[in-house]
């Protein structure tokens, strides 16, 4: 009988030292918890990377875009990929271009030993390529200016894009842009978990998506069902006007906070003079996770005629350089 009480004694005092174990054990694991950091999220590891790797968009849009005027006789100069698709390739080509899909511009790369220059029809989807490319270490990638379009009026689809239909539209407005809030970062979705891994996950996404664009009648008919960014400087919007509700957010810098005044619940759409621009900056955003537009062939569809004067700022006319046909 006095076994037994000194063996229940024993148990008691071992159960209590368990649970003295327990409770100091729960009070340090909050202590702990509550000097942790939480986890960052994807979005803001993917931004820490980009712009420790100055990828930042400014860097993306550092000399992106070369005249055909300075591809003409120089073709030897540059890795050609013209992604426009097999019929409209073999049609007419710039001589040494490759002929290559959107999804495979960053495997294609690793054939080129000379500066990368992208080809498309307007110079527009060509800038999501080129996106890809720079993000994925091909930083002297380039859009050829107007595309296949500027090279000869054969291929010309410019002229006929150039449109008013924003001169007398209640929705062009001469108001001062709207002023941005701070929203929260998207989401993105990977089982990448480091910074490289979660760009080039994102960029194989971007580029498997295809050109994300939306026609100006769209955008003017109901610009309250986007978040519209204008990327001009701001005397240009005083001087032109602008889509109603829109805000202009520039250069739009991770290493400034910019990506957080875009709201990541609804559908940013990017315009400015011609629709390159905002296609390179629409490929990046896409990147980081936004769902994104760019403004197909930006003002010069909107307000052509008033831009007629600048001629930095809107299509001119093709060239007549030679090209080639078939494969």
């Amino acid at each position: 009988m006095k076994i037994m009480k000194k063996v229940n004694w024993f148990f008691r005092i071992f159960l209590v030292l368990i649970m003295v174990q327990l409770v100091i054990g729960v009070s340090c694991k909050k202590d702990d918890d509550d000097d942790t950091t939480p986890d960052k999220t994807k979005f803001e590891v993917l931004g820490d990377y980009l712009t420790a790797n100055n990828m930042d968009l400014s860097n993306m849009l550092d000399t992106w875009i070369v005249a055909p005027s300075a591809v003409n006789g120089n073709e030897a100069s540059f890795y050609i990929m013209d992604i426009r698709d097999q019929t409209a390739f073999e049609a007419g080509h710039v001589i040494g271009a490759h002929n290559v899909a959107l999804t495979d511009v960053v495997a294609e790369a690793a054939n080129a030993a000379l500066p990368i220059l992208v080809i498309c029809k307007t110079g527009q989807s060509a800038g999501h390529a080129v996106i890809a490319l720079r993000l994925s270490g091909h930083a002297d990638a380039q859009v050829m200016k107007w595309g296949m379009s500027g090279w000869t009026a054969d291929f010309d689809l410019w002229t006929g894009a150039t449109a008013n239909i924003a001169v007398g539209n209640a929705e062009w407005v001469t108001t001062a842009t709207a002023t941005p809030a701070i929203w929260g970062n998207p989401t993105i979705t990977t089982s990448a978990t480091d910074g490289a891994g979660i760009l080039a996950a994102q960029v194989t996404a971007m580029l498997a998506g295809g050109f994300k664009g939306v026609v100006a009648a769209d955008v003017l008919a109901a610009p309250a069902s986007y978040y519209i960014n204008n990327y001009w400087a701001e005397a240009d919007v005083t001087t032109y006007g602008h889509i109603n509700g829109c805000y202009r957010i520039s250069p739009m810098k991770l290493a400034d906070g910019d990506m957080q005044k875009l709201d990541p619940a609804q559908t940013i759409v990017t315009y400015c003079w011609t629709g390159q621009t905002s296609s390179m900056i629409t490929a990046y955003l896409t990147v980081l996770g936004f769902d994104a537009k760019s403004l197909k062939f930006g003002a010069n569809a909107m307000i052509w005629d008033a831009l007629t004067a600048n001629s930095a700022h809107n299509w001119v006319a093709s060239e007549d350089y030679t090209y080639v046909t078939g494969p």
